[in-house]
């Protein structure tokens, strides 16, 4: 452990100590999250550190069952945020919904084959199945298929057979050797990876290939407007409260132990596995850059149409939150 983690670590403890007395006399930012999944790791990490406190809030996470829960319960005002992609963003502001996106991370999936398949490229998979998590309009299926058509004029979907289904099923399937490629979230292609397949390429990868910046932050924590608006106090300290979770995760191993059971990893592969793919999905602290992201907009709206983004054909003004805003 170096110097700077055990400062670090020293002072998260002191931190939160002195923030659970605070917290009942602090704003709550009502947070309607799955804590299921791998926001649940940042956000226990943030409330067990008294991140939230020491940066003049209290994070109050609500467990809800999916996506779709929580976007009811951001749109009835129940909650002041929740997680997801700033491609929904664009495509609620352009319907009129004032909702603003901090970055969270930038981690992505790959296209994972068998470790024995002589599969080599996108074009090697033509004639064969595919399972998708996400559905048609997963990001990551859309970025491969204008690569594959791009690099080798390809149209993937017409060249191979499609399965879609739940994150947990693509896996399932892909372990089971019933799929020739699958395209999953990044932290079941972390455990597909431990589970000895091979990433025959990653969303980034393609990205990069197609003149999108890798770097954007696809996932985030999305607010109210009015509530930025009105208490900006609560940005802020939500921003300093996730970067300090941040700094300690990417540095301290003890605070992944802590984690261990939450993570749900069945074998120490998969631990490091998860623990490696996190922080690597850590984003460059600064605001997003837009042209990068009107560019990923743009693709995504040609390949995904409405389904995907609305009515967002050009990236809305004020998707993204700038700082001293």
């Amino acid at each position: 452990m170096t110097k700077f983690t055990t400062g670090l670590a020293a002072l998260a403890a002191t931190i939160a100590l002195a923030g659970a007395a605070l917290a009942d006399d602090l704003p709550r930012l009502r947070a309607a999250l799955q804590m299921s999944g791998t926001v649940a790791w940042e956000v226990d990490t943030i409330r067990h550190n008294g991140f939230d406190t020491a940066a003049g809030f209290a994070l109050d996470p609500i467990d809800v069952a999916g996506s779709p829960a929580a976007y009811i319960a951001l749109a009835a005002g129940e909650v002041d945020m929740i997680v997801a992609d700033w491609l929904w963003v664009a495509a609620q502001r352009a319907d009129g919904k004032d909702y603003v996106f901090v970055p969270y991370s930038r981690a992505v999936g790959g296209i994972y084959v068998p470790k024995d398949s002589p599969t080599q490229t996108l074009a090697d998979l033509a004639g064969g199945k595919i399972g998708i998590a996400g559905g048609p309009t997963d990001k990551s299926w859309l970025i491969f298929r204008a690569y594959a058509a791009q690099q080798a004029g390809l149209d993937l979907a017409a060249a191979t057979e499609q399965v879609f289904g739940a994150p947990p099923l693509i896996f399932k399937s892909a372990l089971s050797g019933e799929l020739d490629g699958a395209i999953n979230f990044w932290h079941f292609g972390a455990k597909m990876e431990a589970a000895d397949m091979r990433l025959l390429m990653s969303t980034a990868d393609a990205a990069l290939a197609l003149g999108l910046n890798p770097e954007t932050p696809l996932l985030g924590y999305v607010l109210r407007g009015d509530v930025a608006t009105a208490q900006p106090e609560l940005v802020r300290g939500l921003i300093a409260a996730s970067r300090n979770a941040k700094a300690l995760l990417a540095s301290d191993d003890a605070a992944w132990e802590r984690l261990r059971e939450r993570m749900g990893a069945t074998t120490e592969a998969q631990f490091m596995a998860l623990k490696a793919g996190w922080i690597a999905g850590i984003p460059a602290e600064g605001p997003v850059a837009e042209d990068d992201a009107a560019r990923m907009l743009a693709l995504m709206a040609a390949l995904g149409g409405e389904e995907l983004v609305g009515s967002a054909s050009t990236l809305p003004a004020g998707t993204f939150y700038v700082p001293g805003s």
